[in-house]
């Protein structure tokens, strides 16, 4: 119909006329309230919010020479940095002669991703750059799910 037409239905009728489809041809529109609209998307847009974690990078440094009870200390560490939703990096430092010796930094990040391979998987495999040997650990989807649906009972629970 003519745009006249739809404004004068849009006025009688009390509603407003939105524009859907702008691309389509011809251009597709809508009697709706507009108002009633945004805040229905606004609503939407908070209710995803909730559910939606930031995730960050977060970053657990180990020596080659690591101690047992220090590397048990840092696998903790990084298992409560998964659980809370965020990435770790997982970085071994070489010092001096230390270096001439990558393949002791590659049997320690694999000790650390099988400790912790039931809530994380490796994103980036080990990469050596400079004195430094990296890898990058992302939780893993199942259990991070199951986190945020135990987060939203214990909210649900103290509200009641």
């Amino acid at each position: 119909m003519p745009l006249y037409q739809a404004r004068e239905l849009a006025k009688k009728q009390g509603f407003d006329l939105v524009e859907v489809a702008p691309t389509a041809v011809p251009p597709v529109c809508r009697l709706m309230d507009y108002g009633k609209f945004k805040y229905q998307q606004a609503r939407k847009e908070r209710e995803a919010k909730k559910t939606q974690r930031l995730s960050l990078l977060r970053e657990v440094r180990l020596r080659p020479k690591i101690g047992d009870h220090d590397f048990d200390a840092k696998a903790r560490a990084a298992k409560r940095f998964l659980e809370g939703g965020d990435k770790v990096k997982l970085t071994i430092m070489f010092r001096g002669r230390e270096n001439a010796h990558p393949e002791l930094g590659l049997r320690l990040l694999e000790k650390m991703s099988d400790s912790l391979k039931e809530i994380a998987t490796v994103e980036k495999q080990p990469i050596k750059e400079g004195a430094r040997l990296h890898v990058i650990l992302a939780p893993q989807q199942s259990a991070l799910k199951t986190k945020i649906k135990e987060e939203v009972k214990q909210e649900e629970n103290a509200k009641t």
